[in-house]
């Protein structure tokens, strides 16, 4: 089966550049399952009830997010009824929603996980014990998992990769929004990726307006951040999996950019 996941939709450009794309993608790829990773999805910061709609109507079989989950208050209480809205599994047990879903595909059972890591980030649990322990607890019938690692450093990343090699289908890293070129498939059948990169403004950094990003760097003043507009870009990545035994066949990178100014 082939699994299509979605880097980062950042703003207003990204949702537009998903909504025109995205149905699209699913039918080139025959995709069975569409994951997208929906937490800069609002104004950059946090996802809307509204945006999740959108994504799930869109073709959005499981939304997952990372760090900016909680910048939107509404999303909290959208969790605790709409399971496939994900947040990292390494926050505390106590923290509303959860960080692992299951979605019956044709081809059999798939769990999608979201997990965080902790350099650079805010604290949370260890997310190489937390994968350990979701994946343990998985029924014996669920071969194929996905799991998006919101990470700031690449070596952390690269670690989670080779410690879940020939246990989980693929370690896909977000959060940095820029995509990375060294997808594989690991020699256990784990396909990686050390980041999807971001679905938004093409001219930006990463995703926000160039002019208040710069102007920070060299003053080291805080300002409010703004997306930037302008022409967009999706960002993501396609692994195909042996529902067999869940493990990848192959990676391939999806970089769309629109044209003109």
């Amino acid at each position: 089966m082939k699994i299509l996941f979605i880097g980062d939709i950042t703003g207003k450009v990204g949702r537009r550049m998903l909504a025109a794309h995205l149905p699209a993608l699913i039918e080139e790829h025959r995709t069975s399952l569409c994951i997208v990773n929906g937490e800069n999805a609002a104004g950059g910061f946090g996802i809307s009830i509204e945006n999740a709609e959108e994504f799930f109507q869109s073709g959005a079989d499981v939304l997952t997010s990372g760090n900016h989950i909680w910048n939107r208050k509404e999303a909290r209480e959208f969790m605790l009824r709409e399971p496939r809205l994900l947040r990292p599994a390494n926050y505390p047990s106590s923290t509303p929603g959860a960080g692992l879903f299951v979605v019956k595909a044709p081809e059999g059972p798939v769990a999608v996980v979201n997990l965080m890591g902790r350099v650079f980030m805010p604290p949370v649990e260890c997310p190489f014990r937390e994968a350990d322990r979701l994946i343990d607890e998985l029924d014996s019938d669920i071969r194929m998992i996905f799991v998006d690692f919101h990470a700031e450093a690449t070596s952390e990343k690269v670690a989670l990769g080779w410690h879940l090699d020939g246990r989980v289908s693929a370690v896909v890293g977000t959060h940095t929004h820029i995509q990375t070129a060294d997808e594989r498939v690991l020699p256990g059948g784990t396909a990686y990726l050390s980041d999807a990169g971001m679905t938004g403004p093409v001219d930006s950094v990463i995703g926000i307006k160039i002019s208040l990003a710069v102007g920070k760097f060299l003053t080291g003043v805080p300002c409010r951040f703004e997306v930037s507009r302008g022409k967009g870009q999706i960002n993501g990545v396609v692994v195909e999996v042996n529902p067999e035994n869940g493990r990848a066949l192959s990676i391939e990178r999806i970089s769309i950019q629109e044209t003109g100014s």
